[in-house]
């Protein structure tokens, strides 16, 4: 059994814009940027990001369908990179680095690890329509 489960539709409403609203709300909630405001904006910027990207995404909560979803995915992927760098750029500490560093990863398991590919679901969730000879 295969622990790649989130597929493209899991990911679109189970994932994007939940993921979205955290952004929006956790840095007021979580009291982030005391060191540092940028650590409070980069989320709620991204948070805004998230909102718009996958309503340009081609997958069922798109509206537009502009983006392939294999890039949304890059998308992603680059953001995950991007929090997890910003804990050194910006040298976050405290709180501030663990929201990073605990979403960067996440983000990266999300859309690498854990990411069922469309061929792969429908290899093995098929039902096979040969017959019997």
């Amino acid at each position: 059994m295969s622990f790649r489960f989130i597929t493209k539709s899991v990911h679109a409403f189970l994932i994007d814009y939940p993921v979205a609203i955290i952004l929006l709300v956790a840095p007021f909630v979580l009291t982030l940027g005391h060191d540092s405001p940028i650590a409070m904006w980069l989320s709620v910027v991204s948070g805004v990001a998230a909102l718009i990207l996958p309503m340009l995404t081609d997958h069922p909560t798109g509206l537009m369908k502009i983006i392939p979803y294999p890039v949304h995915l890059w998308i992603d992927r680059a953001v995950g990179i991007a929090f997890l760098a910003a804990v050194f750029v910006f040298d976050f500490t405290g709180i501030d680095a663990w929201y990073y560093g605990v979403l960067g990863v996440a983000v990266l398991i999300t859309t690498s690890v854990l990411n069922a590919s469309e061929e792969s679901i429908s290899e093995h969730g098929a039902i096979s329509t040969r017959e019997a000879i």
